[in-house]
């Protein structure tokens, strides 16, 4: 699956999980390396870097980035093989059961 493919299928599936949610989609020319997605809930918000699969490449400052903002509010990769597990912590982060 391509990333952009996976990218807009979760997009659909963290709107139904976070009802009301805001995703803003960060411009990859901006600040190199920032994650791919800006999701806003409530009061409290996330930046997931998406990537088609566990071993595609991690480009320049995208390790930065994510370990960066996960100090600050949340930050993580995710792909197909660890959706499960990063979507249960945002469960977490963002307080629904």
């Amino acid at each position: 699956m391509l990333e952009s493919a996976y990218q807009a299928s979760l997009v659909k599936k963290l709107e139904g999980l976070f009802n009301g949610c805001v995703i803003m989609k960060n411009d990859p020319n901006y600040r190199q390396g920032f994650p791919d997605l800006l999701v806003l809930f409530n009061d409290r918000w996330a930046c997931l870097e998406v990537k088609a699969s566990f071993d595609a490449p991690v480009r320049p400052n995208q390790e930065h980035w994510v370990d960066r903002l996960r100090l600050m509010s949340f930050g993580a990769f995710i792909f197909p093989e660890n959706e499960r597990e990063v979507l249960s912590a945002l469960k977490d982060h963002f307080g629904v059961l």
